[in-house]
């Protein structure tokens, strides 16, 4: 497991929210911020695997636990990703998402989420599970 403390967080991704992206309701809808969730994970994973000296491997989603919507988005919030590891398992890893705004100089904590990944091997349309640490690890 790489040398993370518990609370390290990386900044994975910083978004300005659109027009495009609101519900009837004038708020960001919540799928948009579940897709960005999705994204930030995936590139703290890449974070992790890289900063603990693993292959870069194929990840793909399996699982978005726990998502909490605290407080409505809205249009014009710059919306900041950011990721903790969570846990390394053999084939998985597992990040906590936390999505933030600065509003007139306060943080303010809009949604939460826990999202696992798993590495694959994409070889011959297999999509088998492969150990996240590399081969040497089976």
């Amino acid at each position: 497991m790489p040398d993370t403390q518990p609370n390290d967080r990386y900044l994975a991704i910083k978004v300005v929210m659109m027009p495009r992206d609101t519900n009837p309701h004038g708020t960001i809808f919540g799928g948009v911020i579940l897709s960005y969730i999705d994204q930030a994970g995936a590139v703290g994973t890449q974070h992790e695997v890289r900063r603990a000296g693993w292959p870069d491997q194929p990840i793909v989603s399996v699982a978005m636990n726990a998502v909490e919507f605290h407080l409505p988005v809205f249009v014009g919030d710059v919306v900041s990703f950011w990721t903790r590891l969570v846990r390394v398992g053999r084939t998985s890893i597992t990040m906590h998402v936390d999505v933030e705004s600065d509003r007139r100089g306060e943080v303010i904590q809009l949604t939460e989420a826990e999202v696992t990944y798993v590495t694959v091997d994409l070889s011959n349309d297999r999509h088998r599970l492969i150990p996240i640490r590399g081969p040497s690890t089976q």
